[in-house]
């Protein structure tokens, strides 16, 4: 039998039954500087290796591969972040010291064995949280881009025994890099376009759907250069606005005037209009794999592009410089990856429409492990087949994952 999984905007994937003979638990933790989180721990009998599956933004309670991993012996831990589902506010330093409470729960609950799973935006956070732990505490980040402090010198981060990568991308900031249209004209007018940055025009070289547009190396070269300005025009207001909440804190400490307290309360919010333009959704060609034609969001990018889907659409500046600035936000994969020192295996899905094979080959030369694995399957971003009747992604992730872990530890189940 198998159950379908909703992974990201409308994809339902197949997925096997949890095996009858698994034992699940609710958990609510408390993170070091006081937050609540949730998880849910599933152990099939004996399982003396746990797998954590953690994504900054999304819930992963019934990610297709959690099925996969317990049939395969080894126990799950799914966890949300204090932002789950609602990332207005994401922080990923914050992030960081709710998968640090996790990873103690599982450590004081006897696993021998504690890996870490991270998949697509979950990757990224699981290389700043290994990065973070395996520094000592007063290496680690103190604040976040936005000067809000964060105290990981005084969390306890336990450092897992190993790191797996199911499709990873390049972290929040770099791909809204690549998907940020820069040709909007006006932030304050979702409709204004710069024609001679139009990604749906003909006249620079798109194609009606579904047949593949063809961009001139130029107009690409211009197209990624006004991507970044867009970015750095967006962090400039961001941090306008930070400081303007900053000097009402500081008035208000003096004053201590309702007026001041006011300022300092009042919700300050950066809203970003079409965040589903990457070049390389419409034109094949560019950076070529096995992915279909389309985005993450849907099959037309021309016109979800203008919808109200897709990342880095509305959050608080402090969110933005640490979650969705490619320029300020620590949370940038290959930054972070040399900080991954324990064994590491990264799969590739073959059609991922957010990692591509030179983002694939940028992780594993970066990586701090000596023990480093790379496995390519077929298989989209979420884990879903590139044809009706294969296998899923997932399940052949899960297949790599399964024969990886049991090399290393032998004694994953009993």
């Amino acid at each position: 039998m198998s159950s379908s999984v909703r992974l990201g905007a409308g994809r339902y994937i197949d997925a096997r039954e949890i095996p009858e003979s698994t034992v699940s638990t609710l958990h609510e933790l408390s993170t070091s500087d006081g937050a609540k989180v949730t998880g849910v721990l599933r152990t099939p009998p004996g399982a003396r290796t746990v797998v954590t599956l953690i994504h900054p933004r999304q819930d992963f309670t019934h990610h297709v591969l959690v099925s996969e991993l317990l049939a395969r012996g080894t126990a799950v831990w799914t966890q949300g972040t204090r932002s789950v589902n609602n990332d207005l506010n994401l922080l990923h330093e914050q992030a960081v010291l709710d998968m640090a409470a996790g990873q103690v729960f599982l450590r004081e609950r006897g696993f021998a064995h504690v890996v870490t799973l991270g998949h697509s935006g979950g990757g990224t956070l699981a290389a700043l949280y290994h990065q973070q732990a395996g520094l000592a505490p007063a290496g680690r980040i103190t604040r976040s881009p936005a000067g809000r402090p964060v105290d990981l010198a005084g969390a306890e981060l336990p450092v897992p025994d190993a790191a797996v990568f199911v499709a990873p991308h390049v972290g929040q900031g770099r791909l809204l890099e690549r998907l940020i249209d820069p040709s909007v004209r006006d932030e304050r007018d979702p409709l204004s376009v710069d024609p001679e940055l139009d990604p749906y025009s003909p006249a620079n070289g798109f194609a009606d759907a579904p047949v593949s547009s063809a961009y001139e190396p130029e107009f690409v070269r211009r197209y990624r250069a006004a991507q970044r300005a867009r970015i750095d025009r967006i962090d400039a207001q961001a941090r306008e606005m930070v400081a303007e909440t900053d000097a009402a804190r500081i008035r208000f400490k003096r004053t201590g005037s309702d007026g001041d307290r006011r300022r300092v309360l009042a919700p300050r919010i950066v809203t970003v209009y079409r965040t589903d333009a990457d070049l390389r959704s419409v034109d094949l060609s560019l950076d070529p794999n096995e992915r279909p034609y389309g985005s993450l969001f849907g099959r037309r990018p021309d016109l979800t592009n203008y919808g109200l889907v897709g990342f880095g659409r509305l959050s608080t500046p402090q969110a933005w410089l640490s979650t969705w600035s490619a320029s300020s936000t620590n949370a940038d994969f290959l930054r972070c990856a040399p900080g991954v020192t324990v064994p590491t295996l990264l799969v590739e899905l073959s059609g991922d429409q957010a990692g591509f094979p030179q983002d694939a080959l940028a992780m594993m030369a970066s990586f701090g492990a000596a023990d480093t694995v790379h496995r390519q399957v077929r298989g989209l971003h979420f884990g879903g087949p590139i044809a009706p009747g294969e296998p899923s992604g997932s399940s052949l992730a899960a297949d790599v994952i399964g024969s990886w872990m049991s090399e290393r530890f032998p004694l994953a189940a009993g």
